[in-house]
C-alpha cells in the first residue's frame, strides 16, 4: 500500500513581517491515541533551490507513517532572492507556529524536534542555536543529516570532485547565501554553524553523512563538538557515500541499513529526550536584524 494512505497534507500562510511563508503540516491520517511529537523538517538545496515537497522523498516521511509525528516543512525563502537572515528567519518563525500550535496539532509540547538534509541541516544547527540563545523554545532533539555547516574549506570539501555536490558548487552556494560577508570573518553562527564556538545546552543529536561527500569533515567536527560540551550525539559514517546517496539510491543495501538506524535512534529519542517549554514571554519580535544578532 503506498504511503500516502497513511498521512494527510494540509498548507498554512505564516506571516513573517511583510513576507507570507507558506508551510506544509503532515499528519497520520489515523492518529495514534495520546500526543505525538512535532518536528520541523527543514528542506535541503544548498540553501539556494528545493521546497518543502522534497519531505515525500526524505527522511521525513517515515516519522509520520512509521511513529505519528506531526511535521511541519517550511518553504522557507531561499538565497537566489533573499540572502541569509530570510532562510534562518522563516524556519525559526515555523517552530514558534508549531510550538504555538501544539495543542490544536496534538502535538506533545515536551517533544518538540528538528530535522533536515544538507543546507536543511545547516539550519536545523543554526536554528537549535537561535532557539537555545533566544529561549524562547525548548528543542528536544535534533536531525541534521550530512549539514551543511561550514562556508570555509575543509580538508573534505577543499578540491572534492564527488558526485552531486562538490568544491565548485559548495562555494557558490555559500557565496549566495552570504553576499558581502562571504570570505570574510564576519559570518555569524547562526549563518554557517561551524563558527559556534559555544556548543553547551543544545538539544541532543543524531546525524550520518558518507567519507567522501564535501560535509563529511564539518559534520564529524560538528557531532565532536556537541559532545565535547556535554551534549549526547552520535553519528554513523558510511563508505563511498557521496552527497544525499540516500536520497537518490534509497532502495541501495547500505540506504536501507542507514535508513534504519536513523529509524532506530528517532524511536530512542522518542523514549528518552523531552523538552519541557519555558513561560511564554514577550518576543523579540521577527526582524531580520534579531536573527543576524
Amino acid at each position: 500500500m503506498s504511503n500516502r494512505h497513511h498521512f494527510r497534507t494540509e498548507k498554512r500562510i505564516i506571516p513573517v513581517g511583510r513576507h507570507r511563508l507558506q508551510i506544509r503540516i503532515i499528519r497520520p491520517v489515523r492518529e495514534p491515541p495520546g500526543e505525538h511529537p512535532g518536528v520541523l523538517w527543514i528542506h535541503g538545496g544548498g540553501y539556494q533551490s528545493g521546497s518543502s515537497k522534497d519531505v515525500y522523498v526524505t527522511r521525513a516521511l517515515s516519522l509520520t507513517v512509521k511513529f505519528g509525528a506531526v511535521i511541519i516543512a517550511p518553504d522557507y525563502r531561499l538565497s537566489r532572492k533573499c540572502p541569509y537572515p530570510a532562510g534562518l528567519q522563516d524556519c525559526y518563525e515555523a517552530l514558534l507556529y508549531l510550538r504555538d500550535h501544539a495543542k490544536e496539532l496534538n502535538i506533545r509540547e515536551d517533544q518538540i524536534m528538528v530535522g533536515g538534509e544538507s543546507a536543511g541541516g545547516g539550519l536545523t544547527a543554526a536554528v537549535c542555536m537561535l532557539a537555545r540563545d533566544r529561549g524562547e523554545v525548548n528543542i528536544a532533539y535534533q536531525m541534521p543529516i550530512y549539514p551543511m555547516l561550514d562556508d570555509r574549506d575543509t580538508e573534505t570539501s577543499r578540491d572534492n570532485h564527488a558526485t552531486n555536490w562538490n568544491t565548485k558548487k559548495n562555494h557558490k552556494a555559500w557565496k549566495r547565501y552570504l553576499r558581502e560577508a562571504y570570505g570574510t570573518d564576519l559570518v555569524s553562527p547562526y549563518a554557517a554553524p561551524a563558527r559556534q564556538t559555544n556548543y553547551q545546552n543544545l538539544p541532543p543529536c543524531y546525524t550520518y553523512v558518507g567519507d567522501i561527500e564535501p560535509f563529511y569533515r564539518e559534520t564529524v567536527d560538528y557531532v565532536e563538538n556537541l559532545q565535547k560540551a556535554g551534549v549526547e550525539a552520535s553519528l554513523d559514517v558510511y563508505p563511498d557515500w557521496f552527497h544525499a546517496y540516500d536520497v537518490l539510491f534509497p532502495m541501495a543495501k547500505i540506504s536501507r541499513e542507514a535508513i534504519r538506524k536513523f529509524e532506530k535512534h528517532f524511536a530512542y529519542a522518542l523514549v528518552h529526550y523531552s523538552a519541557p517549554q519555558p513561560e511564554k514571554k514577550e518576543m523579540a519580535g521577527n526582524d531580520d536584524a534579531d536573527v543576524v544578532r
